[in-house]
């Protein structure tokens, strides 16, 4: 039997990645799985439709478009009638050099936190009524070790990640006790982002980690998974998911 039998999860920005490997791991538990996706359909309904079981289903929806995310949590409520686990991993960055300001504009800070912060908030709220329904359910957060060392992709991602944990503490003391609210921390993940990169490249940051391997998407859904089904009596923290890197 499935941890998630007869539960519904949501995950935002779940075409691919880490979004993509937790609504696989969900889904193999017993979960009924929504994606939302912002513009990218034909990856989203690609994973759907790869997922084990029945139901599961893609919504459009933005994390920076209130009304969509309303919309959303209606059909969510008309549709699968509850929502025990948000996992909020919809997020944008592009890599930018922390020294070179100029190529950092103002549009392009702002626009990562109204996604990474703002998105968030919005989508807790959307959903906030499904998820406190038959005894309450959990958000995920899904921030990153840049919160913390501040060697993120650029400086605002950066930042956006250190406001997303800091909100994770507020929302999990506005929502108590019928929702738990907990950050998981992903250092370095094999993506298809970080396999482009040159192999010496690849393999400085692997020296600089403990366990002597970059996390997979994998790691991090089961980490999720593991917030959702286990650590029942966890809410507010930060779980970090980089092997180790955080002691160097």
């Amino acid at each position: 039997m499935g941890r998630l039998k007869n539960q519904v999860a949501l995950v935002t920005g779940g075409s691919r990645g880490i979004g993509a490997a937790t609504a696989q791991i969900f889904a193999a538990e017993g979960a009924r799985v929504v994606i939302t996706h912002r513009d990218s359909a034909d990856e989203a309904t690609a994973v759907v439709e790869a997922l084990p079981g029945d139901g599961h289903r893609v919504i459009q929806a933005s994390a920076v478009d209130s009304d969509a995310l309303a919309r959303a949590a209606a059909s969510v409520a008309e549709t699968e009638g509850r929502l025990d686990v948000l996992v909020n991993n919809a997020a944008r960055s592009r890599p930018i050099p922390h020294g070179d300001f100029d190529a950092l504009d103002d549009e392009f800070f702002d626009a990562i936190m109204q996604t990474n912060v703002r998105g968030v908030f919005a989508t807790v709220r959307a959903f906030r009524s499904l998820l406190a329904y038959d005894g309450g359910g959990v958000v995920v957060n899904v921030s990153s070790l840049a919160a913390r060392m501040a060697e993120g992709s650029n400086i605002a991602y950066s930042a956006s990640k250190a406001a997303l944990d800091n909100m994770t503490v507020s929302l999990a003391r506005a929502l108590a006790p019928e929702i738990r609210v907990v950050s998981v921390a992903p250092g370095l993940v094999l993506t298809k982002f970080t396999s482009t990169w040159a192999p010496e490249v690849r393999q400085r940051q692997i020296d600089r980690t403990p366990l002597g391997r970059l996390a997979t998407p994998e790691d991090i859904g089961r980490a999720i998974l593991a917030v959702a089904t286990d650590l029942t009596a966890t809410t507010g923290a930060v779980v970090p998911v980089d092997g180790g890197r955080q002691l160097g």
